[in-house]
């Protein structure tokens, strides 16, 4: 297929780039608050803006590239992006910021099921279970990455840009994706299919009022305008969920509420993501705020856990055609015992070397989970399915983080006798959450592949 040679590497830097922006603006912070001279509030609208608009235009934008093509809504959404990049870098103000955040959340929003739908249609069957375990792969490097490379420019300080140099950052990787974008191959949309207007307005409602109070209520001290958000999202979504079947177009395949492996593998995604993104922020958290290490030595610490994940990301593609979803069952129980193992290691400077192993090895169990769960969980479905779980997935992954930092940075808030039980606390929440997602996955393998075959 013409183009398909480029495919890979074109859409994994718009991924990788998506995924790192969340992350590096959370170091950039303190340097963002320091800048602008914004207040606490400010700040998190800051990162929270980027996640809200990811999030809502999800599922609508899934519809949209079956609709318009996937090429040309990649396009689009990676134009948007680089417009939000630029804006954030050149940002006067606390305002400016946060509405070009907004935009760059709305570019991602366009791209990221593109992507999914682009290997599905691009890659040969043969290849795509290894075009899926890169696409996974990088998901998980780009998080991990995040810390290090923001900690490395704010603290480098080039040519006086401070966090802007952040953000430019993301202009350089997604002017390269948007060149890129003309050599993928070619994909026309459905002339006859409407989009569900209705639904995405639902949807989009749901979602964002969904994420919102997650972002926001712990640091406002959970006010009544968060509760009552939470009642809006559960209107909107269980309205969009009962009149799925009788809309003349819905906005999913309605086949998707009855596809077991479907259903099985966003719960997954969704649970594993409630843990991941916390696990590595209450790290960082915790070694910044109550260890009092810069950013760039924090990211240092936690540098084992990052490179091993890309170690196990590689084996991925093999440990999964062995053992299917139990390897994914296994990954989750390393992590758990990782994050238990940290407790007593992380609070002293022996403790913290002893535990350099046991993050290398959660690292691992984090690259081959990230890297096998979308091959394992899309080899499963039916192929009337795959656009609508190509939408599904990624949103089941935003919003699992949306509200897994929020309950881990509950647990961690907690009062506590002292910053190291408040350590444990967050970490048992981390334990739970990853033990949870070892039992849904031995779900996962009554519907998913056999061990040994190739997944198509």
């Amino acid at each position: 297929m013409n183009g398909s040679r480029f495919l890979l590497p074109v859409v994994l830097s718009a991924t990788f780039v998506q995924l790192l922006n969340v992350t590096i603006a959370q170091i950039a912070a303190p340097a963002i608050q320091s800048g602008l001279g914004a207040g606490p509030g400010t700040v998190q609208l800051v990162l929270a803006g980027y996640t809200l608009a990811y999030a809502c235009l999800l599922i609508t934008a899934a519809r949209l590239g079956e609709r318009y093509g996937y090429r040309r809504l990649f396009v689009l959404g990676t134009a948007v992006f680089t417009v939000g990049s630029v804006a954030c870098a050149a940002a006067p103000g606390a305002g400016w910021l946060i509405a070009a955040r907004l935009v760059q959340g709305a570019g991602s929003g366009l791209v990221a099921p593109q992507v999914l739908s682009l290997i599905h249609t691009g890659v040969a069957p043969e290849r795509r279970p290894g075009a899926l375990a890169l696409y996974g792969a990088t998901i998980g490097v780009a998080s991990l990455a995040g810390p290090l490379i923001g900690g490395l420019l704010v603290g480098a300080g080039l040519f006086g840009l401070g966090w802007r140099a952040v953000f430019l950052v993301m202009v350089a990787v997604a002017v390269v994706s948007l060149a890129g974008a003309a050599l993928l191959p070619r994909t026309r949309g459905t002339d006859g299919q409407r989009v569900d207007w209705a639904g995405a307005a639902l949807a989009t409602t749901g979602f964002g009022a969904l994420v919102l109070p997650c972002a926001l209520g712990r640091e406002a001290g959970w006010p009544w305008w968060t509760w009552s958000s939470f009642a809006v999202a559960a209107a909107a979504l269980t309205c969009f969920a009962l009149t799925l079947q009788r809309r003349p177009n819905p906005l999913i395949h309605p086949s998707v509420l009855h596809d077991g492996t479907a259903r099985r593998g966003m719960v997954l995604v969704f649970v594993f993501n409630a843990g991941a993104p916390s696990f590595t922020y209450l790290l960082f958290l915790h070694l910044q705020s109550a260890l009092g290490f810069p950013a760039l030595s924090a990211a240092l610490v936690s540098a084992p856990f990052a490179a091993a994940a890309v170690l196990g990301s590689r084996a991925a593609p093999v440990l999964s055609r062995r053992l299917g979803p139990t390897a994914l069952t296994a990954a989750g129980l390393i992590l758990a015992g990782t994050a238990l193992a940290l407790v007593p290691l992380i609070g002293t400077g022996p403790g913290r070397l002893a535990a350099l192993p046991v993050l290398a090895a959660g690292g691992t169990a984090f690259g081959v989970f990230t890297a096998a769960v979308f091959a394992l969980v899309l080899a499963g479905v039916r192929s009337a399915t795959a656009g609508s779980v190509s939408g599904l997935l990624p949103t089941a992954q935003q919003l699992g983080g949306s509200i897994g930092v929020t309950a881990a940075g509950l647990a961690y808030f907690t009062p506590a006798d002292s910053a190291n039980a408040a350590f444990g606390h967050a970490m048992a929440y981390e334990a739970a959450v990853f033990v949870l997602t070892a039992l849904i996955a031995l779900r996962l393998r009554r519907t998913g592949p056999r061990p040994g075959r190739s997944l198509r």
